[in-house]
């Protein structure tokens, strides 16, 4: 299975933006278009999950919500599933010598 920036966003509400285009809210989970479930196993239909196939699901271990964000809550399985294998999700800035 490929892993990767193919996932797009099921979240549990929705707002509309300034331009006029739904937005996930709430809880958000990564779903792959033309399935039925998310990543970390979740049936869309039985959750009521909403999709958003038009925004990506770009959310890193390392990211952190404030509260001003809409989203309130990001599944870590659904990270867990999207990330690279080997990848880090930090970068060391000031190595000690």
């Amino acid at each position: 299975m490929r892993r990767g920036s193919a996932a797009s966003v099921a979240a549990s509400s929705e707002w509309i933006a300034e331009d006029g285009v739904r937005q996930p809210g709430g809880e958000a989970h990564a779903w792959r278009p033309g399935t039925n479930q998310t990543l970390c196993g979740l049936a869309l239909s039985r959750t009521r999950l909403r999709r958003f196939p038009h925004v990506p699901f770009d959310f890193r271990a390392s990211d952190v919500l404030t509260e001003q964000d809409r989203i309130g809550y990001i599944c870590p399985r659904c990270v867990a599933a999207t990330s690279r294998r080997g990848e880090r999700n930090w970068t060391r800035t000031a190595p000690r010598p």
